[in-house]
């Protein structure tokens, strides 16, 4: 989407620049812009399972630990509880 603007008589630069950035505000081209710029593609299924069996054997490893005592049941934030 291209749009044009064009000097009017008797009109200062600031106006012109206020009027260019409401066009441009007003036609949503920034918006998708910066949607473009920050988009991430989605992962794959097999590396969504990958993650997802790296989580559940980390899970395992961490109760194993538990029950041998070789870790305290610890919260992540002691400032919380």
């Amino acid at each position: 989407m291209t749009f044009e603007i064009i000097k009017q008589e008797r009109e200062t630069n600031q106006s012109l620049i206020r009027r260019f950035t409401k066009r441009l505000r007003d036609s949503g081209i920034l918006v998708g812009v910066k949607k473009s710029v920050f988009h991430q593609r989605e992962k794959s299924k097999q590396v969504q399972r990958r993650i997802t069996l790296r989580k559940l054997e980390k899970r395992k490893e961490y109760e194993r630990a538990l029950k041998l005592g070789e870790k305290k049941d610890e919260k992540r934030n002691p400032r919380r509880s």
